[in-house]
């Protein structure tokens, strides 16, 4: 059996693509099919990781006749990829047909996608990355249900600038927020802007609380807010949002300290 027929029956046991196989050896999808078809040959250092993917010895895989089983190879069951400008690991164990681990970090766009991903750009359940989408989602730039990073976007997001239902961060816009530079229905911050309750330094909203008040109904603040009441927040809030969820006005109340 030739190197490349050799190469086309792993991949296929290892149910793998072309273009996988080709993500894991940072080349083009191309390059492995010229090796399958016999074009082209890898360079040593790929031929290596291709004998720790399938753990099979690098002289067997090279040489013409029968593949052997590398005994004393444990990177390839799960395979890891350690080769320089990048570090791969996959676990066999998969969820609904993502891995439950994948972690794939290094130069370039190196994508994780698993139950836990973690990559240069992740997507899982679990994703930390440059770039990552997922429920819980921590990175530079993040997007999931509870989102973490320096842009952050989801049902819950903190970040340097955040998005999201709850938003706390430098740059926070939403629902709830909090921030430096707070802007949303119900907002807290230095410079805080609410199309409903605006509390801070500067506060500009419906109901505004604040050293610099701007609204219809205001109530102005010392530094400390301490002269400021939780009876008189929540009277002002009865009075102009009747309706509003009492569980929203306890909130906002409780905010102050007597």
């Amino acid at each position: 059996m030739k190197f490349n027929e050799k190469l086309q029956q792993l991949r296929k046991e290892k149910g793998m693509s072309q273009e996988g196989l080709a993500e894991l050896l940072d080349v083009s999808r191309q390059t492995v099919s010229k090796w399958e078809s016999g074009q082209s040959y890898p360079e040593t250092e790929k031929m290596i990781a291709l004998s720790e993917i399938f753990g099979v010895t690098l002289d067997s895989l090279i040489k013409d006749g029968e593949m052997k089983q590398d005994a004393n190879n444990t990177c390839s069951e799960p395979f890891w990829m350690h080769r320089g400008s990048f570090y791969e690991y996959k676990s066999e164990q998969t969820w609904r047909g993502m891995p439950l681990v994948h972690i794939n970090i290094g130069f370039g766009a190196k994508k994780a996608k698993g139950v836990i991903a973690i990559g240069n750009i992740a997507n899982g359940v679990v994703a930390i990355g440059i770039a990552s989408k997922g429920i819980l989602s921590i990175g530079v730039a993040s997007f999931g249900l509870i989102s973490i990073g320096v842009a952050s976007a989801g049902f819950i997001a903190l970040g340097t600038v955040a998005a999201g239902i709850l938003a706390c961060g430098a740059i926070a816009i939403g629902i709830f927020t909090f921030g430096a530079l707070s802007i949303g229905m119900f907002s807290v911050g230095a410079l805080s802007v609410a199309s409903h309750v605006a509390i801070g330094d500067h506060a500009h909203g419906h109901i505004a609380i604040g050293r610099v008040p701007t609204g219809e109904h205001v109530i102005e603040a010392e530094r400390a807010f301490s002269q400021v009441t939780r009876t008189e927040v929540r009277a002002l809030l009865d009075e102009v949002y009747p309706n509003l969820w009492n569980w929203i006005k306890t909130w906002i109340a409780n905010m102050f300290r007597r």
